[in-house]
């Protein structure tokens, strides 16, 4: 008898089966796996979108909306008696407090466009920053809004140094009205010495002045992104300088990167190593003002200040606190607190997707990416919801497809046995015929 009857045939149709089984359970499998790690950082990825624009709406806000801007009120509708009303934000018994600066890193079109790009994630900068009635006490009943990090130190910075100069201008002034009689020179010492302290302005004023002379150069140079060296023929790479968050995101400073859009960190870089004044010398950075962007101590005052009105003028907000407002999302209704920017029309949309600002803040808050913005999915508790640990809805997922997966194997395994079994029946059935 030869060996080639002895070998069993098989039929191609159970043969095409058992490969179609085969391959079904490895897919299985893969699913399987993915779903378990997919849920797991279920958090995280909930802020993809987040990630892509910075503040984006999610679908459910786009459709609510879209339906919002295609209503027609009824005369005597809510929504007619509050969006169609003259109504004003009136911030002036409100101080802008920062509380914190964060790196995102997200998604970049133009990136993943760029052959020459290494990276299709570009940085994001935000900060956060709250609106309070009582700078001592914004722990409770507060604004809380964001911002792009350039925003915030382009308007703050501009505010500080107003206020700068006008300290020096009024230090200038002190001790000319001590004599004056009946011209108003003495109120206006009076108010000279509300605004400075004649004692010790002085200094101050001689070094805000001599920055450059004494070698030093105002980090608020830098708050835009500035290219530090330029390589020329020593075939070396350009470098910019920007800022950055640190400390955890209580602090801004001024880093160095590789790219003119400052979203390519030099992390071993320091930019002091390449700073010089006109004449070539080195410089060192004065981060005196910077300091004051974001001091925990310390607020900026809504109300504001003008000299020359009467007592009885109307209050009036400054130019920092409407623009930063106007420009930010905002997260007011959790925090118990509200400025009332719903009933204006062209922010009401701004108030549909709130939810969706207060959880892109909380997911910053949570530690859900790191200082230099890379997402955290692992190697911490953090969740977007601010509390640690994890979720009942992770812990349910989890074990749903940990036991699907075991499900799974016990399946496979028993289809194995039975597809092993049918081919030794067969086998048996096909060695007796021939006997």
């Amino acid at each position: 008898i030869s060996s080639e009857l002895l070998t069993p045939s098989k039929d191609p149709k159970r043969v095409q089966q058992e490969d179609f089984n085969t391959g079904n359970m490895i897919g299985y499998f893969k699913i399987a796996a993915v779903c378990a790690l997919a849920f797991a950082s279920v958090d995280a990825m909930s802020f993809e979108a987040a990630m892509k624009s910075g503040i984006t709406s999610t679908r459910k806000d786009k459709q609510v909306a879209n339906l919002v801007s295609k209503a027609r009120p009824t005369k005597n509708s809510r929504l007619h008696r509050g969006l169609n009303q003259e109504a004003e934000i009136d911030l002036t018994g409100y101080s802008v407090k920062f509380d914190q600066c964060q790196f995102v890193k997200a998604y970049n079109d133009e990136l993943a466009d760029n052959e020459e790009s290494e990276t299709v994630l570009a940085t994001q900068r935000f900060v956060i920053f709250r609106l309070c009635s009582s700078c001592s006490s914004c722990e409770y009943q507060y604004g809380e809004y964001i911002v792009p990090l350039d925003d915030y130190l382009e308007s703050v910075v501009e505010y500080l140094k107003e206020e700068q100069e006008e300290m020096c201008n009024a230090c200038e002034e002190c001790g000319q009205g001590d004599d004056a009689e009946g011209d108003g020179d003495g109120d206006n010492e009076r108010r000279r010495r509300q605004l400075v302290d004649c004692d010790s302005c002085y200094e101050e004023c001689q070094k805000i002045q001599n920055m450059e002379e004494n070698g030093y150069v105002d980090a608020t140079d830098f708050i835009q992104c500035n290219r530090v060296y330029d390589p020329d023929d020593d075939a070396g790479e350009e470098l910019y300088a920007g800022p950055i968050c640190s400390g955890s995101g209580t602090k801004i400073k001024i880093g160095v990167f590789m790219d003119e859009e400052c979203s390519v960190l030099a992390s071993n870089k320091d930019v002091e190593e390449y700073l010089v004044d006109e004449d070539g010398n080195a410089a060192k950075l004065s981060h005196a003002l910077l300091k004051t962007t974001y001091s925990s101590d310390s607020c900026i005052p809504c109300l504001k200040e003008n000299q020359d009105a009467d007592d009885g003028a109307e209050p009036e907000e400054n130019e920092l606190c409407k623009e930063l407002f106007e420009n930010a999302g905002k997260c007011e209704s959790p925090h118990g607190f509200s400025t009332g920017y719903e009933q204006l029309e062209d922010m009401y949309n701004q108030y549909v997707q709130e939810e969706t600002v207060c959880n892109f803040i909380s997911s910053l808050h949570a530690g859900t990416y790191a200082e230099d913005g890379e997402i955290v999915v692992s190697g911490a508790n953090a969740r977007a919801g601010g509390s640690s640990g994890t979720t009942g809805g992770q812990k349910f997922a989890l074990a749903f497809f940990i036991l699907g997966t075991v499900g799974l194997a016990v399946y496979a395994a028993m289809l194995h046995s039975q597809l092993t079994k049918g081919s030794k029946a067969g086998l048996s059935r096909q060695g007796g015929a021939m006997a």
